[in-house]
């Protein structure tokens, strides 16, 4: 069986990527205390790679920095990820990759919600609520076949 065979998505479109932000020395600086925005949000995700082709998640158009909201003083972070076809079998995959990611890059205080982009997918609702179910997200990381998965996802290549 070929690889063609396997992928959903044989040829999926590449986008450009945004240009790398410019880092201040504040920044960098761990005595300034800082908020954290969308765009330093959008940098922990936006190189994870897709589960099925060499690429990110930001070069397939499936995060983008206009679907990641921040809000430092109430804690919470909301991401909304659009699956680069309405039937992805890897939707929940990617859903826990950009969850994993950010619960282990942001401080602990944040609450993270991961969702698919509405109407990009056909089983959005259900998706979603796997990702919104903290036990079921935990249950998932426990099985380690699926765990060493989503951390090849989340290497860099």
């Amino acid at each position: 069986m070929s690889d063609s065979d396997r992928l959903e998505n044989v040829n999926p479109t590449v986008h450009g990527r945004l240009k790398d932000r410019h880092v201040i020395p504040d920044e960098e600086d761990d005595d300034v205390v800082d908020k954290i925005d969308a765009r330093e949000v959008f940098d922990l995700i936006r190189n994870i790679n897709d589960p099925e082709h060499p690429l990110t998640l930001e070069e397939l158009n499936v995060v983008e920095h206009a679907q990641v909201e921040v809000d430092d003083d109430a804690n919470s972070v909301r991401i909304l990820f659009t699956p680069t076809i309405p039937h992805c079998s890897m939707a929940t995959l990617i859903g826990l990759s950009i969850r994993v990611k950010l619960i282990r890059a942001l401080p602990s205080r944040f609450k993270v919600d991961v969702e698919i982009y509405p109407g990009s997918h056909v089983s959005e609702l259900a998706v979603n609520k796997q990702l919104a179910d903290k036990e079921r997200v935990a249950a998932a990381l426990e099985n380690g076949h699926l765990l060493e998965v989503v951390n090849q996802c989340l290497s860099r290549k």
